[in-house]
């Protein structure tokens, strides 16, 4: 059976922007750049698109363009010996999917409650933990499900298997809308948090650099680490997109455009975060420097918090709230569609399995999967497992995979195969970006990582908590890769290809 394309170079384009446009750009971002400096994060935040995004960008879309192969497929084709490490990025976001599928319940049922905007009358927190996650006591304290999250839950699995039940056909139809759709509604809550009194303190924080941060080391650390996660570069989604490709797409000029394209939606929504926080910070007292709001609190209990404080009345902060909130989740949908994408992509290459058969059973386990986060423990549970499986193991995927295809399978091999067909050709830079600057950012960040995380645990969870929820999981996902590996597939030709 002849393997699906994308029906245009347009669609793909929107499909990649969509996957790496996700909820990281609309509250991570801030909150990364809150944390580290604000206006001075934003000089490394761009040095790392150009030295590591791009790049890495650029080189798992070509990979998958020219085998014709999800992530552990291609990279077998390369070197049998370096299948492990696909299998490894699908793991992973297996991982990923699972607790991201919940986020996007959550969005779902915030949707649903701005029709009566309770922040107005209840305190934000109390109510996203309370109300809705009905937050237990600890990590092994399931209590049950909170109903809302598991109606919202299945919702959300339904939604996913919806834009992907025919492949990138489907794929290609609901980005047109899901892509568009969040810029607009994006560029309608910055005109109104700069009409707001104190956005443009707001915005002084954001965009005026504390140049002394450039000096901290960690502060560039972030910055990389936050193109590495926004993109949807190193957990095989990228190299399942490209596979898709015809032979003959410019994949050089592509991955500037998704590059830019993710970075500019994320510094917009730097624009409107840290406006919104502007006006919070006039209406409280509170100085910005000490408000604390970053992540997933972000999200659910400051924009809250904000929007029921805008002049104009219910009718007003009802609207903005729907505006943010849908805005939210066009923006996951995207997202979590590309990676369950990427799983399918991977397993049905290995195995020649019927794809619609195995989208449907995907998105079944994923969703069984996802139950333990729907829990009254989700809430702990996302976060140590997105602390470690997220933070950690991209970078150690990515050290792993600079080393693999930069050094032992060439990263000119790579670079003559990107400037092959267009006019638009990466020169040295490149090259030194894969094989020197991205394995010693990755590695520093993986020492560092684990030094810390080893010295101190993270959050004041009990070791236990992260065994189970984080170290046990990332060893969980190595062995998957090199277990999935040794399995003899379909349609796995055991030859190495150049």
């Amino acid at each position: 059976m002849a393997r699906q394309q994308w029906s245009s170079r347009s669609t793909f384009i929107m499909a990649a922007i969509g996957s790496a446009v996700g909820l990281g750009n609309a509250w991570r971002f801030p909150g990364i750049a809150y944390a580290n400096g604000g206006g001075a994060f934003l000089i490394p935040y761009f040095v790392a698109l150009l030295t590591a995004g791009i790049p890495l960008l650029a080189l798992e879309l070509s990979i998958g363009k020219k085998y014709q192969s999800g992530a552990p497929s291609a990279f077998a084709k390369m070197n049998k010996k370096f299948e492990w490490i696909g299998w490894w990025g699908v793991g992973t976001a297996f991982c990923i999917c699972a607790y991201y599928s919940v986020v996007v319940a959550w969005v779902i049922e915030y949707v649903a409650l701005s029709f009566k905007s309770p922040w107005i009358e209840k305190g934000a927190a109390d109510i996203f933990t309370g109300d809705v996650l009905q937050v237990s006591s600890g990590m092994f304290d399931f209590g049950g499900f909170s109903p809302v999250v598991f109606l919202a839950l299945i919702f959300a699995w339904v939604c996913i298997w919806y834009c992907i039940r025919h492949g990138v056909t489907s794929v290609g139809k609901v980005v047109k809308y899901t892509v568009i759709l969040p810029v607009i509604l994006l560029v309608f809550l910055i005109i109104r948090a700069m009409t707001l009194p104190g956005a443009f303190d707001g915005l002084s924080y954001y965009l005026v650099p504390d140049w002394s941060a450039l000096l901290d080391i960690n502060v560039w650390a972030a910055a990389y680490g936050q193109i590495f996660f926004s993109l949807s570069i190193l957990f095989s989604i990228m190299v399942a997109y490209g596979s898709y490709l015809n032979k003959e797409a410019e994949v050089t000029k592509d991955a500037m455009i998704i590059g830019f394209a993710d970075a500019g939606i994320s510094f917009l929504s730097g624009i409107a975060a840290f406006g919104t926080l502007g006006y919070l910070s006039a209406v409280s007292g509170t100085p910005i420097s000490q408000m604390k709001h970053t992540g997933i609190m972000l999200a659910f209990v400051t924009y809250p918090e904000a929007l029921a404080q805008m002049p104009g009345g219910r009718l007003v902060v009802i609207l903005f709230s729907l505006v943010f909130f849908i805005m939210l989740f066009t923006l996951a949908i995207d997202s979590a569609f590309s990676i369950v994408e990427a799983i399918i992509t991977a397993v049905v290459d290995k195995f020649g399995w019927n794809k619609s058969k195995t989208t449907l059973w995907v998105c079944v386990i994923g969703f069984a999967s996802s139950l333990i986060f729907a829990t009254r423990a989700g809430l702990y549970w996302l976060d140590v497992m997105d602390h470690f499986v997220n933070d950690f193991n991209l970078i150690a995927i990515g050290f792993v995979e600079c080393l693999a295809l930069g050094w032992v399978f060439g990263a000119d091999k790579i670079r003559d195969y990107l400037n092959s067909n267009t006019d638009f050709k990466y020169g040295k830079w490149w090259r030194a970006c894969i094989k020197y600057l991205c394995p010693v950012i990755f590695l520093f960040i993986s020492v560092t990582y684990l030094i810390t995380n080893l010295t101190t645990p993270y959050d004041g969870y009990p070791v236990s908590n992260l065994i189970a929820g984080g170290w046990g999981i990332v060893l969980l996902t190595v062995i998957f890769g090199i277990g999935i590996s040794l399995v003899k597939g379909k349609n796995e030709d055991k030859a190495t290809v150049s």
